[in-house]
């Protein structure tokens, strides 16, 4: 009965188990890479996209506020845009608040 205890018992060089976290590194990598694809790449492509859209707004374009407001760029500062949505109404808003630029004949013209 004691040698069948002592034979289950762990080695005493610890072997027996494999390659430790050699054996998980290559899943972890995997992991990491699946991640960075699926997530971390497009999040990264969408910021510069967006910052490019920002950089691009000049005088005279027309814009959605990603409130829905439609206007024509007025003014611009570093941080500001100044847009025209009515006769005699111009509204400042951040610059971070323009969704897009409206293409010309695109959505909301105004037909009367």
């Amino acid at each position: 009965m004691v040698d069948l205890a002592y034979a289950m018992g762990p080695s005493p060089a610890g072997g027996g188990n494999g390659g430790g976290i050699m054996s998980v590194l290559p899943l972890m990598i995997g992991m990491f890479a699946i991640m960075y694809f699926l997530i971390i790449r497009p999040q990264q492509k969408q910021r510069k996209d967006r910052e490019s859209l920002l950089a691009a707004i000049k005088k005279g374009d027309r814009v959605v506020t990603t409130g829905g407001l439609y206007g024509t760029v007025v003014g611009l500062s570093d941080h500001t845009v100044t847009l025209k949505v009515a006769e005699q109404v111009k509204m400042e808003f951040e610059r971070s608040a323009v969704g897009r630029i409206v293409p010309a004949g695109g959505d909301k013209e105004s037909s009367g």
